[in-house]
């Protein structure tokens, strides 16, 4: 596993469910484009698998 993830918002979260908007707000996204480099671990893994067709992940 890699120390962090480069995670970035690459499709619009109008359509999706509420969860899913709460969750990439919680990852730090609010606008399509915006990149945030979090730890990684299970906790952010789990949130990014739930969006994962919502944003681009990068290990770095």
């Amino acid at each position: 596993m890699a120390d962090k993830l480069r995670i970035t918002l690459v499709k619009s979260t109008i359509g999706a469910i509420p969860k899913h908007r709460a969750t990439v707000e919680a990852l730090g996204l609010k606008k399509i484009g915006k990149t945030v480099e979090l730890p990684d671990n299970d906790a952010v893994r789990g949130m990014v698998w739930h969006v994962r067709h919502l944003v681009k992940v990068e290990e770095i």
